[in-house]
């Protein structure tokens, strides 16, 4: 597995501005959880990323991110499992919510 911790510049309230994902690095980069962060702090915690999509795309690496490869205002991040384990069974996330721990503005 592995495990990253991705910004997503700020566009609207109802929108995450912190993803992590679990990726199965032996199932095509599919993500095995997933984890939303609201500008609010609101934590959503997902066991199926892909329930009622039409086509479902692997996890770009966290190179292809910073290369903007799927655009701009992408900032990813490797990040140990421990993180990723400790949001996802406390349901709270007290670190930064941009990549520069700048405040959002809502």
């Amino acid at each position: 597995m592995e495990y990253i911790k991705l910004f997503m510049e700020f566009e609207i309230e109802e929108q995450p501005v912190v993803y992590f994902y679990e990726i199965d690095l032996s199932n095509e980069r599919l993500a095995a959880r997933a984890i939303e962060v609201l500008a609010n702090r609101q934590v959503d915690c997902i066991t199926d990323l892909y329930e009622g999509v039409i086509e479902i795309t692997p996890i770009p690496t966290v190179e292809e991110f910073s290369t903007n490869v799927w655009g701009e205002g992408f900032f990813a991040q490797s990040i140990p499992q421990e993180e990723f384990e400790t949001i996802w069974n406390t349901k709270q996330y007290t670190g930064p919510l941009t990549p520069d721990g700048k405040m959002v503005l809502l």
